[in-house]
Formats: structure tokens, C-alpha cells, sequence
């Protein structure tokens, strides 16, 4: 079994996924996330298509997709764009810069930042997601945690080509591929890179790279 890859086809399937700009500028799959900021702000669409529930606190850049639903007690600070037929349920807290495609589920109590979510992504109860890259059709058992800072400060590394190299990067949590399954109340570390179909077992602390 040979070492897994660092490139976001190594992960993703990205065919239909739109926001090509963003992908096409990553050599490594975390370097999308210092520009997703910069992405948002020249490329956002104007107005929303979506329904707002009760009253949830959408911020002035938010875009929400055709058939995208909100659920009252939901906090879309913004920018943000998220796609068609999502569900953003009671209690979410989507901070600045997050990018979900058509069908995500954004779930009750849990906090995105500085992250992409590709179509079907599931992170439906008490997880953090923060500077991190979910594939199509990920899920996220409930607990889930995505640490993305080193509780030293220093910048996160990966491993790649059988080293440890530095991203550059002092915010980033993981790389999640298609399909994968992370178990209930699992802790990804900063810089866990985890392979499409993975599956990581409730409980586990995960540091590297899974196959």
C-alpha cells in the first residue's frame, strides 16, 4: 500500500463541484484554505434562495442555494456560501468563510470555520470544523472534533513523500476524502489527512494520515 497523497484528487472527486478558481490555485490540498477568504470576497453572488425558519441570524454575505433550508436558532455570520437542498439545523454556528456544496447537512451545535464542505458532506451533531476540507458524501458521527491548532503554536506539518514537511499553516485541522466515516466523538488533530472511504472508530484520537 503505497504512502497517501497530498493533492486534492488524491482526496476529491471534483467534477461538478463549481468554485474551480478556488481548487485550481492548490498544489496541496490545505493550500485552498488561506484563500477561501480572498475567494468569498471577489466571487460571492448577491441575494439568497433559500428558506429562512422561524428567525435565524444570517450576516449581510451569506448566499443560500435553491432549497436550502435554515432553522431558527441557526448563526450564519458570514461570508458564506452554501449550496442547494442543504439543511442548516437549529443551533449551527457558521463562522467567517465557509463553502458547503448542494445537499450538506450543517448540524445542531456544531461550528464551522475557514472550511469546505463538497456535496453531501454530513456534519449533522456537536462537531467542530474548522480550516478543514470535507469530501463528498463525508460523515461526521456525532462528538466529532476537527482540531486545527497545535497547542504549542507552531506550524502544523503532514507527512508527505515519507517526511514530515511544514505547511505553513498555523490554523488547519484536516482533509477528510470522499466518502470517509469518522466514528462518534473521535478528535482528528491538526493536519490529519484522511483517505476517501476511511473509516476512523469512535473514540479514536487520530494524528496523520489513514488509508
Amino acid at each position: 500500500m503505497g504512502e497517501l497523497g497530498t493533492s486534492l484528487t488524491d482526496f476529491f472527486d471534483l467534477t461538478g463541484q463549481g468554485h474551480e478558481e478556488l481548487f485550481a490555485s492548490a498544489k496541496d490540498a490545505w493550500d485552498i484554505l488561506p484563500k477561501i477568504a480572498a475567494y468569498l470576497k471577489k466571487n460571492l453572488p448577491k441575494g439568497t434562495k433559500g428558506k429562512l425558519v422561524g428567525a435565524p441570524i444570517l450576516g449581510k454575505d451569506v448566499y443560500l442555494g435553491e432549497g436550502t433550508v435554515v432553522e431558527p436558532g441557526a448563526y450564519i455570520r458570514g461570508p458564506a456560501w452554501i449550496g442547494k437542498n442543504c439543511e442548516i439545523r437549529h443551533g449551527a454556528y457558521l463562522r467567517e468563510n465557509v463553502i458547503a456544496g448542494d445537499g450538506c447537512v450543517l448540524g445542531n451545535s456544531s461550528e464551522f470555520k475557514n472550511c469546505v464542505l463538497l456535496a453531501g458532506a454530513h456534519a449533522p451533531h456537536f462537531n467542530y470544523v474548522g480550516d478543514s476540507i470535507l469530501g463528498r458524501d463525508v460523515n461526521l458521527g456525532a462528538g466529532v472534533i476537527l482540531s486545527n491548532y497545535r497547542l504549542d503554536g507552531q506550524v502544523i506539518r503532514v507527512q508527505k513523500e515519507g517526511h514530515l514537511i511544514e505547511t505553513g499553516l498555523r490554523k488547519f485541522g484536516a482533509i477528510v476524502g470522499d466518502r470517509a466515516s469518522v466514528g462518534c466523538n473521535a478528535v482528528l488533530n491538526p493536519g490529519s489527512l484522511v483517505a476517501p472511504d476511511a473509516k476512523i472508530l469512535p473514540g479514536t484520537i487520530w494524528t496523520g494520515s489513514k488509508k
